[in-house]
């Protein structure tokens, strides 16, 4: 018998180009508890979709904040999808909701940031049902595609000083291509889950790594292709570039040098601190542009309107090449301030015979820890 058995139960899953990755969480006293979590390690395309029928543009966003709600029309829009991906991916999931053992059927899920456009506005102040039409033209004009083809959603970044009587709104506005949000609604649905939201990975990742804390931080996602750099200021995620360096060449250089491959290498990364002769030399040319663009970032932010005197306080490291030996440190010496690998469990209760596992797997499940999270904190 559960002894969780009558508590809401929240599902977060990231599907990645290195596989799917899912933590259900269950609210108990206001407060999340870990139930079960499980990864599938296999390489995904999770590029758009080439064929893409009728029907996804009967998607609409409903503009709750940072998240996009799912609405569809009487006709279900699966059947006009025939991009083959989403069966393999659906039972991909299928196969991960069975061995971990999920209860629930409700989800929330990430888009890839990769295909998210993300920025702030400043705009006059002017009445609230305004704002809508005013962001929607404002966007339009940036966006790489027809905002008849994305999702909007916008919300407004609080003022820091309430006292300040500023002639000016920060909007931050998210939008996404609704093919996208097609293709991984579909997915879902094949999976037999209700997608109930889908929001950004940079809203998951402040949740679990940032919480209340209203200081100015970068998060810093080294996924398996690529690194995402978000800013988070005041609780909010303000900004967010990416790049094309991620745990893969870490891999290949030690491939390279050490002559080793496959599980060899996974153990060998585990034990590289110990290994004498590995000095952080060997990756500069993974290590290097990460470090360029955390100081782009910081450089970009800072000069944006009302942000001059503000001063970044740490840099989260997550993501499952985050762990790497000397990267804390290396980043650490080039900006002198803290920087340290996040804990996404810090919310979370879960038995402490886990703890050392948890620890372990805790950078790749931040943002489906984050995205469980959202409808409990």
């Amino acid at each position: 018998m559960s002894l969780f058995s009558k508590q809401e139960s929240y599902l977060g899953v990231d599907i990645g180009a290195n596989g799917i990755k899912l933590v259900e969480l269950k609210k108990s006293k206001g407060r999340a508890q870990l139930w079960t979590y499980g990864v599938a390690d296999e390489p995904l395309d999770i590029h758009l979709p080439k064929m893409m029928e009728k029907g996804t543009e009967e998607l609409m966003a409903e503009d709750s904040g940072s998240n996009f709600k799912i609405k569809k029309n009487k006709e279900s829009f699966i059947t006009d999808l025939k991009d083959p991906r989403i069966d393999k991916y659906a039972k991909l999931l299928k196969d991960v909701l069975v061995k971990s053992k999920v209860t629930t059927k409700r989800a929330t899920a990430s888009l890839p940031v990769s295909y998210i456009f993300h920025a702030v506005l400043n705009l006059p102040k002017v009445e609230d049902k305004e704002i809508d039409h005013i962001v929607r033209a404002e966007v339009a004009k940036m966006l790489p595609r027809p905002i008849e083809q994305m999702q909007v959603v916008h919300q407004i970044v609080p003022e820091p000083d309430p006292e300040r009587k500023s002639k000016y709104l920060k909007v931050l506005v998210t939008a996404a291509p609704k093919e996208l949000v097609g293709f991984y609604t579909a997915i879902f649905q094949k999976a037999g889950l209700q997608l109930q939201e889908l929001e950004t990975e940079a809203f998951a990742l402040e949740r679990s790594l940032v919480g209340h804390d209203t200081a100015t931080v970068m998060i810093v996602d080294i996924g398996a292709e690529r690194t995402n750099f978000f800013i988070v200021d005041q609780g909010l995620p303000l900004t967010h570039r990416s790049i094309n360096v991620g745990g893969i060449l870490f891999d290949q250089i030690l491939s390279r040098n050490l002559g080793i491959e496959g599980s060899d290498l996974d153990q060998v990364k585990k034990d590289l601190s110990k290994i004498k002769g590995i000095k952080p030399e060997m990756f500069l040319t993974a290590i290097d542009p990460i470090e360029k663009e955390i100081s782009y970032n910081f450089d970009l932010f800072l000069h944006q309107t009302g942000n001059e005197n503000k001063r970044p306080e740490k840099i989260v490291l997550t993501g499952g090449s985050s762990v790497f030996p000397f990267l804390a440190d290396y980043i650490k010496e080039k900006f002198s301030i803290k920087v340290f690998v996040g804990d996404p469990w810090a919310r979370v209760v879960y038995q402490d015979g886990l703890k050392n596992l948890l620890d372990e797997i805790g950078p790749r499940l931040s943002v489906s820890i984050g995205l469980a999270m959202r409808n409990i904190v």
